[in-house]
């Protein structure tokens, strides 16, 4: 699904009549295939249900089919909006607007559901990640001038961050979910949105949180990211230092996605090449990643320290597995300099200010350590 070239209506909404039918025939415990044949309670069943629903039991599964349900309800009310918003025409029935703030509350019920992982499968047999999915993906096409137009999300944007924020949990430390969305097309389709130019910085911070659930750990899925032509710009633009493209979040986030994927038990130099400049912006010793100052006494200080020791952390595990060495080691002077200067001023440190910037004081004396052993790579003759 491209992100760039669905309508307000038709094939891209395929996905809530998928959603309708399989409420209606699953409850998300098992495949529809093994489901049992419908019968009649019993009078010691329903006595049992209602003791649960006297007691106030939960049945997480029925409550995740319940937020679908709504879920549901709303996406007729956008597709209706964006397909009349689209056409001369309009439909006699219009869908009830939903409460915005009810549906936030149920979504972030449902993602603190699924971060069990037996309800993660579960809503993946409900087909769950394919409806977040077409929820995230959804756009409608505006006439900007005469000659250009513009895709316009459907859902609007803190529910589109809500849904993005579930795949996130969904898919962390989860093989089976992430599978799922790889067939799915997620990861291609996440990427083509965050490169948008009308993109909110929300968006694209949840985005890249989801995408980075989506990718590490998984070998499959860190193969399909590393092919993907549009990955290592992705990179590049979340770690930008311009505000109207990336901001801290989104920075230290990218950041971390980074530093998983490059030093993966998958990594290669192969992969530190394609993601070189990637690499060469956390490098740059006039970069706010190695030498931003943390002394304006605000939170923003600790975002910054932390950006500083996760960037010194990744270029070591880089130059351990002997990964960009070329061009690591053709910034090593500037390196070297910044790192010395560092190290006497955070030795310098003393109370509060010494106490935050430990961590950061022991990576930049191993980083040191690190460059100065590391050995150019051979020239091999001929090539």
């Amino acid at each position: 699904m491209s992100a760039g070239s669905s309508s307000g209506g038709g094939e891209q909404w395929a996905w809530l009549g998928l959603l309708k039918w399989t409420l209606a025939h699953q409850d998300g415990t098992r495949p529809s295939s093994e489901s049992p044949a419908i019968t009649m309670m019993s009078d010691e069943d329903r006595a049992f249900l209602e003791t649960v629903m006297a007691e106030g039991i939960i049945d997480e599964g029925e409550r995740m089919k319940f937020i679908l349900q709504e879920f549901s309800k709303a996406m007729e009310y956008y597709k209706h909006t964006a397909s009349s918003s689209s056409s001369s025409s309009s439909s006699s029935t219009t869908p009830a607007p939903p409460n915005e703030d009810d549906l936030e509350e149920l979504l972030q019920e449902l993602r603190d559901i699924v971060e069990q992982v037996d309800y993660a499968r579960g809503f993946v047999n409900l087909k769950g990640c394919h409806y977040l999915l077409g929820s995230i993906s959804a756009m409608t096409t505006t006439t900007t001038t005469t000659t250009s137009t513009t895709s316009v999300p459907v859902v609007p944007t803190e529910i589109r961050n809500m849904c993005l924020g579930i795949l996130a949990t969904l898919a962390q430390n989860n093989p089976p979910v992430q599978k799922e969305l790889l067939e799915l097309g997620a990861i291609k389709t996440l990427s083509e949105i965050f490169l948008l130019d009308d993109t909110p910085l929300s968006t694209k911070t949840k985005i890249m949180q989801a995408l980075s659930a989506m990718v590490r750990c998984y070998d499959f899925t860190e193969a399909v990211f590393e092919e993907l032509p549009q990955a290592p710009l992705l990179m590049v633009q979340g770690l930008s230092s311009d505000p109207s493209v990336a901001n801290a979040s989104l920075r230290a986030k990218t950041l971390f996605f980074l530093r998983a994927f490059l030093a993966s038990d998958n990594g290669t130099p192969a992969r530190a090449n394609k993601f070189q400049h990637a690499i060469a912006m956390i490098a740059d010793t006039d970069s706010q990643y190695l030498n931003s100052s943390s002394n304006s006494g605000n939170g923003d200080d600790f975002v910054a320290i932390q950006l500083r020791e996760s960037a010194i952390a990744l270029l070591q595990q880089l130059l351990e597995r002997r990964l960009a060495v070329t061009l690591l080691l053709q910034r090593k002077q500037h390196l070297a300099s910044l790192g010395i200067q560092r190290i006497q001023e955070l030795r310098a440190a003393t109370g509060e200010e010494a106490e935050l910037t430990s961590v950061e004081l022991q990576l930049w004396e191993a980083f040191l350590i690190q460059l100065a052993r590391t050995e150019p790579k051979e020239e091999v003759i001929g090539e």
